[in-house]
């Protein structure tokens, strides 16, 4: 493996949800950069083999922590576990997310429940536990937001209330960190992700290789965001080329 010259090599960060899609292709991206990684979701299996894969490909190393991100003390423990490991933390990509229900009449409380607590709450233990670190390096938040953030969404008004909110929290805790961390939201369209879709079909079964944005493309638009160095990227929207004639 040739050795990287990427300004980012020698940095850590924590990306949760890293299990599919953003979060696995992200934690590849950054590897690829040099940067140490800690892949935080819920099954074990598929963190240990994409760890494997780091290792193997990357001069990265990569750290495992299964988590729920809906529980506060594992979440804690998991921002813990990456700075002891690595001495530090330069980037927190919060990922991890779930989408349930549709129209608000048939939605049970337990549907939620489960993306509030995964989409919104998630998002504030990590950054909570991540921020005192993430000031020390300077280093960037990054927030995976929506589209469904943007506009008014008929078909799942719970979900997109979910991605307002990261949208709103994001914006409101980079002027409460006053400059010294960077804070990115990145707001796509469709990605072909194993994401369950209103319909009940996945993006990836829902869409063809081409007709939505591909994992792979957020994972570059992270790399460009955490990149910068005198700059911030505040958000950086991402759409199928086609999405204001189908909205």
């Amino acid at each position: 493996m040739a050795e990287t010259t990427s300004t980012l090599a020698g940095d850590a960060a924590i990306v949760t949800g890293a299990s599919s899609g953003i979060g696995r292709e992200t934690a590849l991206a950054l590897a690829r950069e040099g940067v140490d990684v800690t892949l935080a979701a819920r099954r074990e299996e598929r963190l240990d083999a994409l760890a494997d894969r780091i290792e193997a490909e990357t001069d990265a190393e990569a750290l495992v922590v299964p988590t729920n991100v809906r529980d506060e003390d594992a979440v804690e423990a998991l921002v813990e576990a990456a700075v002891d490991r690595f001495g530090g933390l330069d980037i927190l990509l919060n990922n991890a997310g779930v989408v349930v229900g549709g129209d608000i009449e048939e939605l049970s409380t337990e549907k939620y429940r489960l993306m509030m607590e995964t989409n919104a709450d998630g998002m504030f233990f990590a950054t909570r536990a991540a921020l005192p670190h993430l000031r020390e390096s300077g280093g960037t938040l990054v927030f995976i937001g929506s589209f469904a953030g943007q506009y008014a969404r008929s078909y799942n008004p719970a979900y997109a209330a979910t991605k307002w909110w990261a949208r709103g929290f994001a914006q409101s805790v980079a002027a409460q960190t006053d400059g010294d961390i960077a804070v990115t939201t990145i707001n796509p369209s469709e990605v072909r992700t194993e994401i369950a879709a209103e319909t009940g079909k996945s993006f990836a079964e829902r869409f063809e290789e081409g007709e939505a944005i591909e994992p792979e493309d957020v994972a570059e638009a992270v790399l460009f965001a955490v990149s910068q160095e005198n700059a911030m990227v505040s958000e950086l929207d991402l759409y199928r080329r086609d999405k204001f004639s189908a909205f």
